[in-house]
């Protein structure tokens, strides 16, 4: 994704927090100073029909030759970073006071990602091994090891007890962090360093401010601690993209009549690959700084018609989905929803 300075995102948040009402104000957590970080929002799903803002600009890869990069492969390149190499582990925290997707985990609940019976969790459950995820297997790390063709949903936590926001509420990354801080002291998570805890919330919540008028999503990394330990730990803002259909939504019929869920596995397979590919940031991206699924935001490839009138281009065990293409990094690269 489009990468974003801690700089330009807390100026832009100063700027959207001071003409918010009191009616809508930034979700106020006790900090540590852990917490009070401004991590660089990583994994920016843009707006439908917006293009990227490139990061660099020069036509130049940046110090590739000063940082572990190498020449480039495919139109992308590597730059000495972690990589998810032995395979990606997702925890989903469905915070909400409510259900927020259909058949989703019981409000106050916590358990084994196999539980989830929603769209999200039967996507979560059946994406990886699959030929999509395929497609990240065309990247290593650095001894030059292929990527693992493997995502786990390892669990869940269906938090409507800590700082629960709702309507318009703008939650900064501290007090994701915090929420996710608060889980693993309470153990209603289980804190592993390979494991993506993608953070969802309903309706038009405003995860890291600039949800629907800046990014529909992002993944992105804080600092918690564990055992008196301080511990990185990498984490996705996935509001409810449906709330913001005309930008952060397909704009196609839903393949399973479930068009919130449909919506957002779109840009949550966007983020699991490129926090699998570029964890911290300094792993794959190219010379404008766009990482792997960056390359190929809101493009479909061949689709086809569901069974109940939707569109879609990839089945997953028995389902059938709409997710954005990834770049394959073989021969001269190119956009792919297989490999």
């Amino acid at each position: 994704m489009s990468r974003i300075s801690s700089l330009l995102l807390m100026s832009a948040g100063l700027a959207a927090l001071a003409a918010c009402s009191d009616n809508n104000p930034l979700t106020q957590v006790p900090q540590t100073p852990a917490d009070q970080q401004s991590p660089e929002h990583l994994g920016i799903v843009p707006l439908r029909g917006v293009p990227l803002t490139p990061r660099f600009n020069n036509g130049n890869e940046l110090n590739a030759g000063t940082t572990g990069g190498s020449l480039t492969q495919a139109g992308i390149n590597y730059h000495g970073g972690p990589v998810l190499q032995a395979g990606t582990k997702v925890a989903a925290v469905y915070w909400s006071s409510s259900t927020i997707y259909s058949g989703g985990p019981t409000p106050g609940s916590n358990g084994a990602g196999s539980a989830d019976g929603s769209n999200v969790g039967y996507f979560l459950n059946h994406v990886g091994g699959s030929p999509y995820f395929n497609i990240n297997t065309s990247y290593t790390n650095a001894s030059g090891t292929a990527i693992v063709n493997s995502v786990s949903y390892t669990q869940y936590w269906a938090n409507n007890s800590y700082n629960v926001p709702g309507g318009k509420t703008r939650v900064s990354d501290a007090g994701m962090i915090a929420m996710l801080q608060n889980g693993f002291d309470t153990g209603k998570l289980t804190y592993d360093p390979n494991t993506l805890y993608a953070i969802f919330t309903q309706g038009t919540v405003n995860l890291g401010g600039g949800f629907g008028t800046q990014y529909c999503a992002y993944h992105t990394h804080g600092t918690v601690t564990v055992g008196g330990v301080a511990k990185t730990v990498l984490y996705a803002a996935m509001p409810d993209d449906y709330a913001k259909a005309s930008s952060c939504s397909s704009g196609l019929a839903s393949p399973n009549g479930d068009p919130h869920a449909d919506a957002e596995v779109s840009t949550l397979i966007h983020e699991i690959e490129e926090t699998t590919t570029d964890e911290m940031g300094n792993a794959w991206y190219d010379s404008r700084g766009y990482e792997n699924a960056d390359k190929c935001a809101w493009t479909w490839g061949t689709t086809f018609t569901t069974p109940n009138g939707g569109v879609a281009n990839v089945t997953l065990g028995t389902k059938n989905y709409l997710i954005q293409r990834n770049w394959l990094n073989v021969g001269s690269g190119s956009c792919v929803n297989s490999f």
